[in-house]
């Protein structure tokens, strides 16, 4: 429960309202798995959960990626190289990305839920020679909300990664695709019969992904999605993050996606 400081070592700024922190610890270093989480803690102010968005293999800093839309969040993205924060964690359950060796992955991002699953990227690559297509699919509101948009198009230039972008809406001199990124999971390249899907985004998002991974013949046990909100302890003992019998921070935030399907179609729960 005792953050650990941690001073901001870089800033770069995605967009209008996220930046990239890197953190390098003032004690002991932590090593997070893709899809876990930490907690964040602006002193004076609060902490949130935020998940890495780094690479994991990496013996660098910590990464976090923050859209600041709350007290706690713009202070913390306001953060400035030589300030210090606390850390608690890491948390949570990773992307079981291993389960996808031997066939295809599939990852489908929207708007922020891209920092979660790039960590993900970065190990796929890594290791490219485990897995048949990587099929990243992104989907942001316009496209200067689109994160990462320089390793976004680095990624769509190599002939061993299915890139795929859309907007909700753009201005006339966009030249990609516009809609929802549901609507790429028809086109998109994989076998549905030896694919595992990674979706994070808002849970809507999550939702109308799933039906449409489902529509193309994936198993429900095959996809899973990350439901990182309302966590407050992150060691289950506050019980602010409890969805049905989970608590979140404690099974979560990656669940697949037949455990909690359910619970998601329930409204204000």
């Amino acid at each position: 429960m005792t953050p650990v400081p941690y001073r901001v070592v870089s800033r770069c700024e995605e967009t209008h309202d996220t930046v990239t922190l890197e953190l390098e610890p003032l004690a002991d270093r932590v090593v997070p798995q893709p899809g876990q989480f930490a907690m964040l803690y602006a002193f004076g102010v609060g902490e949130i959960p935020v998940s890495t968005s780094g690479d994991a293999a990496r013996d660098g800093p910590l990464t976090h990626t923050i859209r600041g839309v709350g007290a706690v969040s713009r202070t913390l993205a306001g953060s400035a190289p030589g300030d210090v924060i606390g850390v608690r964690g890491p948390f949570g359950t990773p992307w079981p990305v291993d389960e996808a060796t031997g066939g295809d992955l599939v990852l489908v991002a929207g708007g922020i839920g891209l920092a979660p699953l790039r960590p993900v990227i970065y190990q796929a690559l890594a290791h490219r020679e485990r897995f048949g297509a990587v099929c990243l699919l992104v989907g942001a509101r316009a496209p200067g909300e689109l994160l990462f948009a320089s390793e976004l198009e680095e990624w769509r230039g190599r002939f061993d990664l299915d890139v795929d972008v859309t907007v909700d809406g753009a201005p006339g001199d966009w030249r990609g695709r516009v809609g929802l990124v549901t609507k790429l999971v028809p086109g998109a390249h994989f076998d549905p019969d030896h694919a595992l899907a990674l979706v994070c985004g808002p849970e809507l998002m999550m939702s109308f992904t799933a039906r449409a991974l489902l529509e193309r013949g994936l198993g429900r046990d095959r996809i899973h999605v990350s439901l990182e909100r309302n966590m407050r302890c992150a060691v289950g003992h506050c019980g602010h993050c409890q969805l049905g019998p989970n608590l979140i921070c404690r099974d979560g935030a990656v669940f697949r996606y037949d455990d909690v399907e359910q619970l998601m179609a329930v409204r204000e729960l």
